[in-house]
């Protein structure tokens, strides 16, 4: 009777053993991936903003989430090979990515609103012209940025399954088919 006690109690803890190494098996950590067009040598300080937020909810880096950080030093080209590096690692992705310039959108990026970039060149002109007219520097208001852009690329919204609202197209300066 106690090998029969012995043998259940040992077949118990086994298969409960076993279902405890299943379970931690399948506790995944997510991978994701952080593309950016400036520098990693700078280290900007949005770097170590993102991970203190995350840390802020409970991720540490390494622990129970793993960044691929990916940084394109300003070059589109860059840009676009990155991208594909982190859609073959197979990232956690998946989330739409809104920019700041069209330049990142015209790269493979959903969306981008911000400050039109060739207007500010414009403007600029009209510094030049004051100044070559004899007007001090020091003298002329500083400006804000008068026009912004609005641009989406449904290529890449297609891509990671989302739909674009027709009222959102509707208010886009660009988009990218």
């Amino acid at each position: 009777m106690n090998k029969k006690i012995l043998c259940f109690t040992l077949g118990v803890v086994l298969l409960a053993l076993s279902f405890r190494a299943q379970a931690q098996q399948s506790t995944k950590v997510p991978r994701i991936g952080y593309l950016s067009g400036s520098s990693i040598s700078a280290n900007p300080p949005w770097r170590e903003a993102f991970r203190q937020g995350l840390r802020e909810l409970g991720y540490e880096e390494e622990k129970n989430i793993i960044i691929e950080w990916r940084f394109a030093e300003g070059k589109l080209d860059r840009q676009r090979a990155l991208t594909a590096e982190l859609v073959r690692l197979k990232v956690d992705r998946r989330l739409p990515v809104i920019y700041d310039r069209a330049e990142e959108v015209e790269a493979g990026g959903l969306m981008a609103y911000g400050v039109s970039v060739p207007d500010l060149h414009r403007r600029a002109a009209t510094y030049v012209d004051k100044i070559l007219k004899g007007a001090k520097p020091a003298d002329l208001p500083v400006e804000q940025p008068m026009k912004f852009e609005f641009v989406i690329n449904l290529k890449a919204a297609k891509q990671i399954g989302l739909t674009i609202p027709p009222n959102v197209l509707a208010r886009a300066d660009k988009v990218i088919r």
